[in-house]
């Protein structure tokens, strides 16, 4: 092979190990949001196991759009200052509203499997909220998030020479 055989070769799979890393963190972070959301959702709904049904039992898409705007500040804390923490804006604003804006529509794909489980098949038990809201459409959503953040979020880069907090290690260019 040629060296530009090689280097080729190099570079795909160095963008190949960053995917992975990306994804094993933004799995990480997904999973502690999802129990977040998870969480939040059985309280408010649900209630605690002895004490009755939660403060927002006649309100499950309320509920839900609660549970999922707590995961989603969880989420993007653990999304910029772990998994693209190299990639994020310096404009945090800009940056959250994006993640925001991606969020609502994430929530829109799980606010549309536990609405269709719940007003169009009837299926109203914890089970059926749990599978239609919090698998389906979280898995869904998780999907379209996971898309979004890398191509719209998280497209800056930190300026050269700033250190990554996190790691301790340099964002200059070539530290990558």
């Amino acid at each position: 092979m040629t060296s530009a055989h090689l280097s080729l070769l190099a570079r795909l799979r160095a963008a190949w190990s960053t995917l992975v890393a990306e994804v094993a963190k933004f799995g990480t972070v997904g999973a502690v949001a999802f129990v977040v959301d998870v969480g939040l959702y059985n309280v408010l709904v649900f209630g605690l196991p002895t004490a009755g049904p939660g403060p927002l039992s006649e309100a499950p898409l309320l509920a839900k759009a609660v549970a999922t705007t707590v995961a989603t500040v969880v989420a993007w804390c653990g999304n910029r200052w772990w998994t693209f923490r190299r990639q994020r804006r310096t404009a945090k604003t800009a940056e959250f509203a994006l993640f925001v804006l991606f969020n609502a529509i994430g929530l829109g794909i799980a606010l549309a499997c536990l609405g269709f489980s719940r007003y169009v098949l009837g299926l109203d038990s914890q089970l059926a909220d749990n599978v239609s809201g919090n698998g389906i459409g979280l898995a869904l959503g998780t999907l379209f998030r996971f898309w979004a953040y890398k191509r719209f979020v998280f497209r800056g880069h930190l300026e050269a020479g700033r250190g990554d907090r996190l790691s301790g290690s340099s964002t200059a260019a070539g530290s990558r």
